[in-house]
């Protein structure tokens, strides 16, 4: 979905989204569009039953008019579902997204049952299609379903069970031409003018299983083999009925139970997103979500075992288990315990989140899902400076396929569409993009310095410029340095370094593998795992970072705080850059 002004029209979609849930258990002004609705598909239908009936010509003026209500009606309803479907399963995003809705069971109901009577008031149309146009009415009957769920039921039963009964079916069926070919040799020599060909046969097998109402295959067998064939046709034609039912009766019993599950789940998934409840952070005043939560202390805290816990993360969205034995320096010794704790992340895109503030600074997280903390430090700094913020938060972690060093586009999940958010958001003339990555984890030993810039050179190389590296804007870049030198060490005690211990250089680095403007300006910045997930003082740094981001390339003061960022509330709710 790319539109200009997104943040005009996102709270009136995400508004829209929750009122065409088609939950009738949300707040009550959402329920009232929900029975609204179906109301409407009653009145649609009783007017298509009541217009097979011979009627005063009155009476049939006032059903035309309920049926233009109700097209009108429906019209509006579905282009709306269509709109905001990006806001309903992110899937949809985009036309693209938009058009795969249209083909879902529903999407086409939808259309069939809509769109197409326009036809008759543009094209002159033949007494049959305009029959069938009419006929298709019936089919808004079935968008009740989306309200019932007896009808939800024996989808879920069928879609449980299409194997079992595609491989029942197929057996009768095999079954059946065998029996239907020895018949044919059977009663070919005794009826030669009746059995002239196998398709007679297999015709007449075929008929019985549903009891020859057009009498088009009354040739019953004569001999005794042909009359035994007969009788196992009528036992077959049972099990064709018998088989199907009672695979379908156990598909019924899998799919309540399977339902009773998913609301377990459900549940399970509320309760752990109320864990994460925000929590006042002391060096900034601000009330927010906690980094992570250990496992056991969830546990205790939210009454669960551990496999509702995994279930609960599984459902999410916005959630995922990490081991934070990844976050301490080789240093610390050979073994470290592994600490499984859950992380609550923000998610608004199907590869994790993007939010565009219309700045022209871009907080770029290309590894948040296998960095524990990372998340969270990134999405506050993003939201302390009110800059552009893109993170991947979704994929496979294993084996882990990168957004930060790769071939092409088309090596990862999720990769294309984040590319083209990426530079979307990098599109602003005199564009900067700060990547954040962290260091000295179990994989790395500690360094002398806390924080390392990189901008495109290799491993000790202390240029600002040059034709090879991210920076065009080189006195702008120095600025920040030592802006951000200064405030880090009055502030927080720590150093920083720029190109000693890390290399950027790479032909398949991204900065290099996707097309940004020539006038854009890229800084990688690496920070100590210590500072980012376990210091205190986290926030505090992400808003000394933010502050000189501020300073040396926009020329202004830290914008003042969002008034959410001092709200207490429940995980990442009531964050309005979110909705898209």
């Amino acid at each position: 979905m790319s539109e200009k002004n997104p943040g005009q029209t996102e709270p009136l979609k995400m508004k829209l989204a929750r009122a065409l849930d088609d939950n009738l258990h949300t707040r009550q002004w959402h329920n009232i569009v929900d029975w609204l609705i179906i109301s409407m598909i009653l009145i649609s239908t009783a007017e298509i039953f009541l217009s097979t009936f011979d009627l005063d010509p009155e009476l049939r003026k006032i059903l035309k008019w309920v049926d233009i209500g109700t097209l009108v009606f429906f019209t509006i309803e579905v282009a709306l579902r269509i709109w905001i479907a990006p806001y309903i399963n992110p899937a949809f995003k985009g036309w693209k997204g938009r058009l795969k809705y249209c083909f879902t069971f529903y999407g086409a109901i939808d259309l069939l049952s809509t769109f197409p009577f326009y036809l008759q008031w543009i094209f002159p149309l033949p007494v049959m299609a305009f029959k069938a146009l009419r006929t298709a009415r019936v089919v808004r009957t079935l968008r009740i379903g989306r309200y019932t769920k007896s009808f939800n039921l024996l989808t879920d039963a069928i879609r449980e069970k299409r194997h079992e009964l595609i491989v029942a079916m197929q057996f009768l069926i095999v079954i059946t031409v065998i029996l239907s070919l020895v018949l044919f040799f059977a009663e070919h020599d005794a009826q030669p003018d009746v059995y002239d060909n196998g398709a007679v046969s297999v015709m007449w097998a075929f008929a019985q299983y549903i009891g020859d109402p057009g009498q088009f295959a009354d040739t019953p067998p004569v001999t005794v083999v042909g009359r035994i064939i007969a009788c196992i046709v009528g036992l077959l034609g049972i099990a064709i009925v018998a088989v199907p039912t009672g695979i379908i009766g156990a598909g019924f019993t899998d799919a309540i139970e399977n339902r009773n599950h998913e609301d377990e789940v459900r549940s399970d998934a509320a309760k752990l997103r109320n864990g994460f409840e925000r929590k006042l952070d002391r060096p900034t005043g601000l009330q927010v979500v906690p980094p992570f939560r250990s496992v056991d202390d969830l546990k205790v805290r939210l009454n669960m075992k551990s496999d509702n816990l995994q279930e609960a993360v599984n459902h999410g969205p916005g959630f995922r288990i990490v081991n934070l034995a990844a976050t301490v320096p080789t240093d610390e010794g050979d073994y470290v315990a592994d600490r499984i704790a859950v992380e609550h992340f923000p998610q608004n895109t199907p590869y994790g989140c993007c939010i565009d503030r219309n700045s022209r600074i871009t907080i770029i997280a290309p590894s948040n899902m296998i960095d524990p903390g990372l998340s969270h430090f990134c999405f506050y700094l993003a939201y302390l400076g009110q800059f552009n913020y893109i993170s991947r938060e979704v994929g496979e972690r294993a084996p882990y396929k990168s957004y930060y060093a790769f071939d092409t586009e088309d090596d990862v999940d999720g990769l294309k569409e984040y590319s083209a958010d990426l530079k979307r958001l990098m599109a602003r003339e005199n564009a900067w993009s700060l990547t954040i990555l962290v260091s000295s984890g179990a994989l790395e030993p500690p360094y002398t310095t806390n924080i390392h810039l990189n901008i495109g050179g290799k491993k000790g190389d202390q240029r600002t410029s040059g034709d090879d590296l991210f920076i065009r804007d080189a006195s702008t870049y120095e600025k920040f340095y030592n802006t951000l030198e200064d405030s880090v060490a009055a502030n927080l005690k720590l150093t920083i370094d720029h190109q000693q211990f890390h290399s950027t250089d790479s032909l398949k680095h991204f900065l290099r593998k996707l097309s940004f403007e020539t006038d854009a300006n890229h800084i990688v910045m690496r920070i100590e795992w210590k500072q980012l997930l376990w210091s205190q003082k986290r926030l505090q740094l992400a808003a000394d970072i933010a502050a000189s981001l501020c300073t040396a390339i926009l020329g202004s003061p830290l914008p003042p705080l969002a008034p959410e960022l001092k709200v207490k509330a429940i995980g990442y709710d009531g964050y309005p850059d979110l909705t898209r």
